[in-house]
C-alpha cells in the first residue's frame, strides 16, 4: 500500500513544525503501516509528570496525517486532518518511549480512515486513536 519513502526524507520534511518540537521520528514505513516514536519527557509530560493526551493526540494525528499523504499525488491533492477521538487506556512514564502504529480502517477517494495503537516500552497498550483525513483537490 505504501510507497517506498526513506526515513531521512519523512524526519526531515517536519523539521521547524510541531512534531520535531514534540520530538516524534518515524522510524519504519512498512507494506501497511507506518510506525513513529515520541519521547516522553519536559515536553510531552503534564505536571503529574506523565504523559501528556494532547500530545499523545498530536502523535497519532502526525502518524495518520503522512499516512494519507504518501497515498497521494501530493501535486494534485493534499490531506487534512477532520476527525479525531482518543481513548487513554494507561499512563506513559516520563523517561520512556511511545511507539505509535497507524493502519488503515478505509482509504476512499475523499477521506482516509486510520487507527493508531501507542505502547509503551513493555507493549502495553496507552492510547488507541481512530483519525480521519479528507482528501482535497489542489487549485489549479
Amino acid at each position: 500500500m505504501f510507497p517506498e519513502v526513506s526515513l531521512d526524507q519523512l524526519n526531515s520534511f517536519n523539521q521547524n513544525t510541531l512534531v520535531d518540537n514534540l520530538g516524534i521520528k518515524f522510524t519504519e514505513v512498512g507494506k501497511d503501516y507506518i510506525k513513529g516514536i515520541m519521547p516522553v519527557d519536559n515536553r510531552t509530560v503534564q505536571p503529574m509528570r506523565l504523559l501528556h493526551g494532547g500530545a499523545t493526540v498530536a502523535l497519532a494525528e502526525t502518524i495518520g496525517s503522512v499516512a494519507s499523504i504518501l497515498l497521494l499525488n501530493i501535486s494534485t491533492h493534499y490531506a487534512v486532518g477532520t476527525e479525531i477521538g482518543a481513548s487513554h487506556i494507561k499512563s506513559g512514564k516520563e523517561g520512556t518511549i511511545v511507539t505509535a502504529i497507524c493502519k488503515a480502517i478505509h482509504i476512499g477517494k475523499t477521506s482516509h480512515v486510520w487507527e493508531i495503537k501507542v505502547t509503551n516500552e513493555d507493549d502495553q497498550i496507552v492510547s488507541i486513536v481512530r483519525f480521519t483525513t479528507r482528501i482535497l483537490e489542489r487549485r489549479k
